[in-house]
């Protein structure tokens, strides 16, 4: 993760105050749909920055491991990989 670091703790950053948001909402006991709005823009950020974690990490690490000629850690990035995207299905 080093190419758009700064970018993705930006995104995170911003992600953070969208749920302090959402909290305070609760507090203030808006309307449930107004509130529910939120979540999903939460989650929907959460996912893209996901998706730039993944991004970078293909960029980068796989990328790398690949261009080793490494076999074994070709296979553990291809395995990590493989075990993320079981984890997203459930």
């Amino acid at each position: 993760m080093t190419k758009d670091k700064t970018a993705i703790l930006n995104r995170l950053s911003r992600i953070e105050g969208q749920v302090r948001g959402v909290g305070q909402m609760v507090a203030d006991e808006r309307y449930c749909i107004d509130i529910l709005h939120q979540v999903q823009a939460v989650k929907a950020a959460l996912s893209k920055a996901e998706s730039e974690i993944l991004k970078d990490h293909a960029a980068c690490c796989v990328s790398e491991a690949i261009a080793s000629g490494d076999t074994a850690e070709q296979r553990v990035k291809f395995n990590e990989l493989i075990d993320l995207f079981e984890k997203v299905k459930r």
